[in-house]
């Protein structure tokens, strides 16, 4: 196995096919490119997954996402095992798990995994703490020391007043922060959330997106989250992978996948997406082109080019002043030809990690805007036009594909 070294989870050619004989013609099909409903006409036997490749790094949040039946859950239940592949290898941590059974696997997942279920299956009768700390009891550790354990883990999702209730107390959303501390109490270097928010009110199901993002900035585990909801992926995902009939179809950061669908089918999936919700101001921004302010108007204005303007800066890169064409024009009709008149100290500056909708307001302005590192130096210009052109431009993207029917 090629493993990088951040590499903690692999899935290499890993093929699942259900029915009675995996490994006859249903097999020989599914590698043929057969379709999925064609291999079931033919075989009586259904395809999960074919030749799903894909990778997951240490400290990444990567979210399968696809509708129904395309194989997301499946291949998840193959990185625990809770189904064996038909084909293929699925490491994690340098280990093939398929290759693993009994107590083996019992360890491996109890040292290896945690995993968040879309349905809470909390014990009814036991505690708040008690259910947290369940998995560290089946480990055989002491009462004392799981309930340490269990407060540190509810505390990360806030549900330390609730650790002696019982789950019928809680509303759904905090029994769901409760199966998330539970999968936390082991202190896992994986987690695998299957639809874990998708039982939950949007409003709930959005606070537990933030509460995810905010204890992963904090523990920084390796997250294999499955959802059939896009604007989710895009939301919490470092990566994207998306799937159909059983296949990846593609893989990319957010910005990747809805700035550059590898194919219709994603096509149609971003197109009614907020993309000014996932680009960042990185994606748009141009090369700086800093204004000397000793030159004259007419030496500026040839410095702005096609620009809508530009930014003067201090001896530290720290931009002080923005010149405009209009603002240059107005003051060559006054008589001067003195470029610093005419620089304008309103200019709003952003970084580069700001998405395009916290800048809109700003946009709608006219100006440009400062794209600053931490510094507060200048590394970037943002035209408004360019922001307009590029939350118009993936609504466009579906034009260039031929137009495939869906079901």
């Amino acid at each position: 196995m090629a493993e990088s070294v951040d590499e903690l989870i692999r899935l290499e050619s890993v093929y699942k096919i259900f029915g009675p004989q995996p490994h006859g013609r249903a097999f020989d099909l599914a590698q043929a490119g057969v379709s999925k409903d064609e291999v079931l006409r033919q075989s009586g036997h259904v395809i999960g997954i074919r030749d799903v490749n894909f990778s997951v790094s240490t400290g990444e949040i990567f979210v399968v996402m696809g509708l129904s039946g395309s194989g997301k859950s499946t291949a998840l239940r193959t990185v625990n095992k809770l189904f064996e592949a038909t084909a293929g290898q699925v490491w994690v941590d340098g280990t093939d798990v398929q290759k693993l059974s009994g107590t083996r696997l019992q360890a491996f997942r109890r040292e290896k995994m945690g995993m968040v279920f879309q349905h809470f299956a909390l014990f009814p009768h036991r505690s708040v703490i008690d259910n947290v700390g369940y998995g560290l009891k089946v480990q055989g550790v002491d009462k004392e020391e799981r309930d340490k354990a269990a407060m540190k883990a509810l505390s990360l999702v806030g549900l330390e007043p609730y650790a002696r209730n019982v789950p019928r107390e809680l509303s759904g959303g905090m029994q769901q922060r409760v199966g998330l501390a539970r999968a936390l109490a082991s202190d896992p270097d994986i987690l695998l959330m299957d639809e874990a928010f998708s039982a939950l009110d949007p409003l709930i199901r959005r606070q537990m997106q933030d509460e995810l993002m905010d204890i992963q900035n904090e523990l920084r585990k390796t997250i294999l989250f499955i959802t059939h909801d896009l604007n989710e992926a895009l939301r919490i995902g470092d990566r994207v992978c998306i799937m159909r009939d059983g296949a990846v179809v593609q893989i990319g950061t957010p910005e990747e996948i809805l700035t550059e669908p590898a194919t219709a089918y994603v096509a149609e999936f971003v197109q009614d997406v907020d993309q000014g919700r996932v680009i960042e101001c990185r994606e748009v921004m141009l090369e700086p082109k800093p204004v000397d302010p000793d030159l004259s108007l007419a030496e500026a204005l040839d410095h702005i080019g096609d620009r809508s303007g530009a930014f003067a800066c201090d001896s530290r890169g720290r931009p002080t002043g923005l010149l405009t064409i209009g603002d240059c024009v107005r003051v060559a009709s006054m008589g001067s030809v003195n470029m610093s008149v005419a620089l304008r100290d309103d200019f709003d500056t952003t970084t580069p990690e700001t998405t395009l909708n916290s800048v809109y307001a700003a946009a709608g302005r006219g100006l440009p805007i400062a794209v600053v590192d931490t510094g507060g130096r200048l590394i970037g210009n943002l035209d408004p036009r360019h922001i307009m052109e590029e939350m118009g431009r993936v609504e466009q993207l579906i034009d260039g594909f031929e137009r495939e029917t869906y079901l």
